[in-house]
């Protein structure tokens, strides 16, 4: 049961007949809604209460002992006891690689459906889009077993088809060499914590599960100022051996490009569907948004493609208005 700092179970209010078990965007929001309302919990009241005390000790103890050594060993909290602080973040990226079934990137300078030979992508950093705006439970599994499986298999007959492979050019290697050679020469600068701290803070308050066009406006002004600074962060630790610094700086212009690409994407769709939902356009607005956005990030820009619609093995089901 999910309270707030006056002890109530908000979700009666806001659906009455599931409660608590709404779906999780909409719980999600929620818990947003309540937060900004000021009835959020803690000294600086930024998070809401789970309270699992009905449950009862065996059957937290027989049923959810994962969930409780996890509350108590990063937020001191033992639910058999008391509530476990918890607030809504992100917990799955449904956007992506654009690939097809066979995990083939798609999408050139020649058009979004060329593939590109050799080049696939699986797993969350793809998108084959069968999530849409708002995946369902389990359904990330496709990402792995189905999708991966496809991925690997395309790949042996691929490559047992292919007669020569293309000589790659000389300056093969010099972009990858380059970000390491960057991080080995800097003597100054930011440490990558702070910086993706900031990215982490920034997305969280400005493209979080509670959106408006004003906040979202402000996000992808932030989000750009950080990304400058992420082009000037500092390696202090240069050993060559396990160094997770190292890995955690590249780590971070991958973080800055996703952050940029989701929040300049957000910003600019002006409609509620699945889990995008500003407080301005609370309706989906499929005759002037039911396409795909495509963020490129040589200059920040936007282009879209349709929504396929047409049956390959059944029919679609088209989208419709969600009740519950």
């Amino acid at each position: 049961i999910l309270r707030n700092s006056n002890g109530e179970r908000f979700m009666e209010r806001y659906a009455p007949t599931l409660k608590d078990l709404a779906p999780r965007d909409f719980v999600s929001r929620s818990m947003g809604q309540e937060i900004i309302e000021g009835r959020g919990v803690g000294p600086h009241k930024d998070h809401i209460l789970l309270d699992l005390s009905h449950i009862g000790t065996e059957t937290i103890t027989k049923r959810l002992p994962s969930i409780r050594e996890i509350a108590i060993r990063f937020a001191n909290v033992d639910p058999i006891k008391e509530p476990i602080p918890v607030v809504p973040t992100i917990h799955y990226q449904m956007g992506g690689i654009p690939t097809n079934i066979n995990g083939q990137v798609i999408g050139t300078p020649k058009g979004h459906k060329e593939v590109v030979n050799g080049f696939y992508a699986v797993g969350e950093c793809s998108c084959v889009s069968v999530h849409g705006a708002n995946r369902l439970g389990t359904n990330s599994l496709l990402d792995l077993v189905v999708f991966g499986r496809a991925a690997g298999n395309h790949i042996v007959k691929h490559v047992k088809e292919l007669r020569d492979h293309k000589p790659l050019p000389a300056d093969a290697a010099d972009f990858a060499l380059s970000r390491l050679a960057k991080l080995e020469k800097s003597s100054s600068g930011e440490y990558t914590q702070a910086v993706a701290g900031d990215i982490r803070s920034t997305m969280q308050k400005h493209a979080g599960v509670f959106r408006t066009e004003k906040l979202m406006a402000e996000g992808v002004r932030k989000i750009e100022e950080v990304a400058e600074r992420v082009k000037h962060v500092h390696l202090k630790d240069k050993s060559k051996v396990f160094n997770t610094a190292r890995v955690e700086a590249l780590e971070l212009t991958n973080m800055i490009e996703v952050a940029r690409a989701t929040m300049v994407s957000a910003e600019a769709r002006k409609e509620s569907r699945g889990a995008h939902a500003p407080s301005e356009h609370k309706e989906r607005d499929d005759e002037n948004w039911l396409r795909h956005t495509l963020w490129y990030s040589e200059d920040n820009r936007l282009e879209y493609k349709p929504v396929h619609m047409t049956p390959l093995t059944v029919a679609p089901v088209p989208p419709k208005p969600r009740t519950f």
